[in-house]
């Protein structure tokens, strides 16, 4: 599924650019927010985070495009890499590819872009301060998502991925003014960014193991009820195929509804469940 990465010629240095715009958003929403409060922004923030968190990161980066855990129609299929990039995580031929090498080297230190055992903060977000050309580089990481790569719709989204904010402040804007726009775009890229980073943090350093897979993902409950089902991060990498991150009854995949929901409208097939041990 992969080539081989190579290691980098230099260690990679400090991107100011990304510090600067990360550290502009974390310091306006927490300097805004409290003078543009109000419940319906609050519940914008809520959809938002849901919306863009579970059906396009989720479902549409994740489940479907990174592992082809199933198949929906190629409309479907547009429309929730559409939505995935609205979530500000990058376009879908840098997330997905970056995601592949992750399972493909789970925590080298070379290969793995955000390998937990460079540490906790690494993985959590200095990997995108100190960012390695080989998995920022589009030339250089798109070999590993090649299946989107040759796809005009998916490189026109990569490329154009930030510029769609534009619009969706805008609307924002004309629904219900500046508490939305402040809510919807700042505090919810905020809460989705660390609810996105936690799995590459903090579920390869606390929770259980349900499978002996050859790293150190768990299986963390606040993780998984902040990130819509993934933080049952063992589950997922011992199976990473696997729509259903939830196995157990009690491990709540609220991303996984939106799955069952789609097949049952008979838009969601080849849906791969897990294997019927460790499901009780």
């Amino acid at each position: 599924m992969t080539q081989s990465v190579q290691h980098p010629t230099q260690k990679p240095t400090l991107d100011w650019v990304a510090v600067f715009f990360f550290g502009a958003v974390h310091l306006l929403a927490l300097g805004l927010a409290p003078f543009f409060f109000s419940w319906s922004a609050i519940a914008v923030c809520l959809f938002l985070h849901w919306l863009f968190g579970s059906i396009g990161i989720c479902l549409g980066y994740h489940r479907l495009l990174s592992h082809r855990s199933l198949k929906v129609p190629k409309w479907l299929e547009y429309t929730l890499a559409f939505i995935g990039a609205l979530a500000l995580q990058g376009g879908p031929i840098f997330w997905v590819a970056g995601h592949r090498l992750h399972h493909a080297h789970t925590e080298d230190e070379v290969k793995d872009p955000y390998s937990a055992k460079r540490g906790f903060w690494w993985s959590h977000m200095l990997w995108i301060f100190y960012p390695d050309k080989q998995f920022f580089d589009a030339d250089q990481y798109s070999r590993y998502a090649q299946d989107l790569a040759k796809q005009p719709f998916y490189r026109w989204l990569n490329r154009n991925f930030l510029l769609l904010q534009i619009p969706l402040a805008i609307a924002l804007y004309l629904l219900g003014g500046w508490s939305w726009v402040v809510y919807g775009m700042l505090v919810r890229a905020v809460l989705l960014w660390h609810s996105t980073w936690f799995i590459n943090s903090v579920t390869h350093v606390w929770g259980y193991r349900s499978h002996p897979s050859d790293d150190n993902s768990r299986n963390l409950w606040w993780a998984a009820i902040l990130t819509y089902g993934e933080g049952w991060h063992n589950n997922h990498h011992a199976y990473p195929n696997v729509a259903k991150a939830g196995w157990r009854w009690w491990e709540v995949d609220v991303t996984w509804w939106a799955i069952w929901l789609l097949q049952r409208l008979g838009l969601a097939t080849k849906v791969i469940l897990p294997p019927a041990v460790v499901t009780e």
